[in-house]
């Protein structure tokens, strides 16, 4: 898989000096007015205003990600160059409030996800160029696990690739009805459902 770096991230890179940290943006909804509600977690501690390429624009953009152990852990993220469809899996910590009002007050069901990898210079602490996006995709499940006494729960995501909308179908059909929908003039498929029926004659006429 071929990856461009900007400038900064190279000469670090052949530096030797860079730390790589995991950052998670969620988009989910409000379950009362359906309102996207975003939240950004990161590998590290303290909150941080960090710049990110946006996946589907492809320019830096500053987003908040909060720290203090939210995030404990991301599966290998799987780098392949067919549209096959992949899974990863994003352990978030039950006992943090933060995480417990995203999956518990907000609908998370098929709510998007994307994962950076930041590389930051280990003497400043800042991020060296914009952090990358590794994997765009969407929540499929979210089991709670409740701990026993004295234990620590986890709160695992199973997230789908962004590919798997390629393989869904269209449930639409080829009617007039469906079509005017569209566009109340066009009547292409007027006749869709009675031209099986119909008898061309060629030639002469029959009697």
């Amino acid at each position: 898989m071929t990856k461009s770096l900007d400038l900064d991230v190279y000469n670090a890179l052949k530096a030797r000096r860079l730390v790589p940290r995991d950052l998670v943006w969620f988009v989910v909804r409000d379950r009362e007015t359906g309102a996207p509600v975003t939240d950004g977690y990161w590998s590290d501690v303290g909150t941080r205003v960090l710049s990110v390429i946006d996946p589907e624009t492809g320019g830096a953009q500053d987003r908040e990600f909060f720290g203090g152990a939210g995030l404990i852990e991301i599966a290998d993220v799987p780098y392949v160059s067919t549209l096959t469809v992949q899974q990863v899996e994003i352990k978030l910590s039950q006992v943090s409030g933060r995480v417990n009002d995203l999956t518990r007050t907000y609908d998370i069901k098929q709510g998007r996800v994307e994962i950076f990898r930041g590389l930051f210079d280990p003497v400043s602490r800042n991020l060296v160029g914009s952090a990358f996006p590794r994997f765009v995709g969407f929540i499929d499940e979210a089991p709670i696990t409740t701990p026993a006494a004295g234990g620590e729960g986890d709160v695992t995501l199973t997230c789908t690739s962004h590919t798997q909308e390629l393989n869904r179908s269209n449930p639409d059909t080829r009617s007039d009805a469906s079509q005017r929908l569209r566009n109340p003039t066009d009547n292409c498929f007027a006749d869709v459902a009675t031209v099986k029926d119909w008898r061309i004659s060629w030639g002469q006429a029959s009697s």
